[in-house]
């Protein structure tokens, strides 16, 4: 969706209208209130399931989600001014004319973007977006996504540091984030309408850029705006869900299972999954578990975190469907339990 020259815009889907934000709010109203009054019921009935009172989880549960929207949030700034500035001010056509005419090619260099852009996943959501308004294909601009977080030198510098080349996790989470995020790419450049994969909302927002009249610095403004508004509820609400999960699953019983090479790669996929730590220090919080979980349950993590954690769905759900989505997630998970497996095997 170029900035000079939009795409037709595809009509609106009438089979299945989307709820009113009114209707969208008082599900999540609803549903906070029945995980509050969860808590309470198993505070007051079963008291032993957690070792610690409901003030304490709670005051844990804030601090976690307070922390990762804290280490998420320059990098998230980091990246709308990335965005602005190659939709705004990179002139048209300099990008361009050095990718690959081929579209496998044009996707397997997209996805090496991440070694010039180093953010983290946060940041590289509204980067995204920005290769979207400037024309990038979905499909490729999807490659860049899954891969930028793991494909950059400041994660291969802190898994380096946190591993070196022991058991193979560097090479095989730099390989595996490559070659998972060019499946993607590949598996969506299949469907027949790409742009369908994405919202009506982020449709209207890359009209709303591109009519927005005034010189660069009145549209750089203009943009900044509609990304922090279209990014932060959805980092907010990622950081809280990072936060409750946190303390609502016991981690004693992922450690429990850590010995097991197929049930230590499930378990450290789902803390991955609810712990939401950047991918530029993540290898030190899983080098924690390297004495009692398996390699391959570690590079296992080490892939899907940074791809299909709880804080990145919520802010790939500012530009994605629900259902391109969970394509994504069962494509990550599958692939980093086959990629475990195997490192288990050669370790």
């Amino acid at each position: 969706m170029s900035s000079t020259e939009p795409r037709e815009r595809t009509e609106p889907r009438t089979a299945r209208p989307e709820p009113s934000r009114t209707a969208r709010t008082l599900v999540a109203l609803a549903i906070g209130i029945l995980v509050i009054g969860a808590l309470f019921a198993i505070d007051a009935f079963a008291p032993a399931f957690f070792p610690d009172g409901l003030p304490t989880r709670a005051q844990d549960g804030l601090t976690l989600a307070l922390s990762v929207l804290i280490e998420s949030l320059p990098f998230v700034v980091l990246g709308v001014i990335l965005s602005i500035a190659v939709q705004v001010w990179v002139p048209p056509g300099v990008i361009e004319r050095w990718m690959p005419r081929r579209a496998w090619a044009r996707r397997a260099v997209v996805s090496l973007l991440g070694m010039i852009v180093p953010v983290c996943e946060c940041g590289n959501v509204p980067f995204a977006r920005g290769l979207l308004m400037r024309g990038f294909s979905v499909p490729e601009t999807l490659t860049f996504l899954i891969a930028a977080p793991i494909v950059n030198p400041i994660v291969i510098i802190t898994t380096h540091q946190a591993f070196g080349f022991d058991d193979g996790i560097l090479i095989a989470r730099l390989l595996g984030g490559y070659a998972i995020a060019n499946l993607i790419g590949w598996l969506y450049s299949r469907h027949p309408d790409p742009d369908a994969l994405l919202t009506d909302r982020f449709r209207d927002t890359c009209a709303l850029v591109v009519d927005e009249p005034g010189g660069k610095g009145r549209r750089s403004l203009a943009q900044f705006v509609i990304e922090l508004r279209a990014v932060m509820p959805a980092l907010i609400i990622g950081s809280a869900l990072a936060g409750a999960v946190q303390v609502l699953v016991p981690r004693e019983a992922l450690i429990a299972i850590g010995s097991n090479p197929a049930l230590s790669i499930v378990a450290m996929m789902l803390l991955a999954m609810v712990v939401a730590i950047c991918s530029n220090v993540d290898s030190f919080f899983a080098l924690s578990f390297a004495s009692s979980f398996t390699p391959g349950s570690i590079v296992a993590f080490l892939l899907v975190g940074p791809l299909v954690d709880v804080k990145m769905l919520a802010l790939m759900r500012t530009t994605f469907t629900t259902r391109t989505l969970g394509g994504i997630v069962a494509v990550v998970v599958l692939a980093a339990f086959a990629i475990g497996t195997v490192v288990n095997l050669l370790a």
